[in-house]
């Protein structure tokens, strides 16, 4: 205390001397109009630069919240289209009983958000790792789609994480077809860029353009149709010339993937199942 005081005496005019500017100053702005007018406008401009800042800084930690979420409506929006393109179809004609099925299957499908934890180059057998598993409902041979559209199948499963084939493997075969037509191919991607692959066994009749979109075609339980896979880049012959090749630009960025869905379906073990009976029934050769 005893310092305290002695601080106080010793620098007591350096005290008084703040307190009269500030006296000062209070005075000079409240009582002079244009004073006043300057020290409002930039004590303005300071707080909106902190405010900017703070602003700034809090939407670059929402990032990975905003990402995931327009991830989520992309697919939505995917499927939302997917199911008005149906609906216009019936429009034209008499609804028939199948293509009912059709739309209230696609309303069933399930999403399961997941994140890309690992994402591995090595020639053409890549492989991506989520963070969703078993006990989030992932399991094998389940399709995983992202903003760009369609990404690769579920292979291995575990508790919290599973692995993915993307479309980026040599061991991919993804059923696709030219949107508006009904004739359909298998997607597969044999090396070089992540941003292309192809579509083979497209038959010679069907009308495939350049710029046209390719999508899922349904014939599977992985995927429900219209899903975007991207778009015909270039069309030529197969190697074996009976059919067409259309070199696909692939909608994901594959080198700069982060947020997708796994699509989960109630029908899925039933499709299975089908499958294995009609197997185990077929009779040998």
């Amino acid at each position: 205390m005893h310092n305290l005081l002695d601080f106080l005496r010793k620098y007591n005019y350096v005290f008084l001397f703040l307190l009269l500017e500030i006296a000062s100053f209070v005075l000079l702005f409240r009582f002079n109009n244009f004073q006043g007018s300057v020290w409002f406008t930039s004590a303005n401009a300071v707080v909106a630069s902190i405010n900017g800042v703070y602003g700034d800084v809090v939407a670059y930690l929402n990032l990975q919240t905003v990402n995931r979420d327009l991830t989520q409506r992309n697919i939505v929006l995917q499927q939302q289209v997917e199911q008005l393109r149906l609906a216009l179809d019936r429009a034209g004609h008499d609804s028939t009983y199948t293509e009912q099925r059709i739309a209230e299957i696609l309303s069933e499908y399930q999403m399961i958000p997941a994140r890309v934890v690992s994402n591995t180059s090595r020639g053409t057998n890549n492989y991506l790792v989520i963070d969703q598993g078993e006990k989030q409902g992932v399991r094998p041979e389940m399709g995983v789609v992202g903003g760009g559209g369609v990404v690769g199948i579920v292979y291995l499963v575990e508790a919290n994480h599973s692995l993915v084939i993307p479309v980026t493997n040599n061991k991919s075969s993804i059923s696709c077809r030219v949107r508006g037509q009904n004739y359909h191919g298998f997607l597969q991607w044999d090396g070089g860029s992540f941003r292309r692959a192809h579509v083979d066994d497209v038959p010679r009749y069907a009308e495939a353009k350049v710029g046209e979109v390719i999508e899922t075609s349904g014939y599977s339980s992985m995927f429900p149709p219209g899903i975007f896979v991207g778009r015909v880049r270039k069309v030529s012959n197969s190697p074996d010339g009976q059919s067409y090749r259309l070199e696909v630009s692939l909608g994901t960025d594959f080198s700069n993937i982060r947020d997708v869905s796994v699509i989960a379906t109630p029908h899925k073990a039933e499709l299975d199942s089908l499958y294995h009976r009609a197997d185990l029934n077929m009779p040998a050769e």
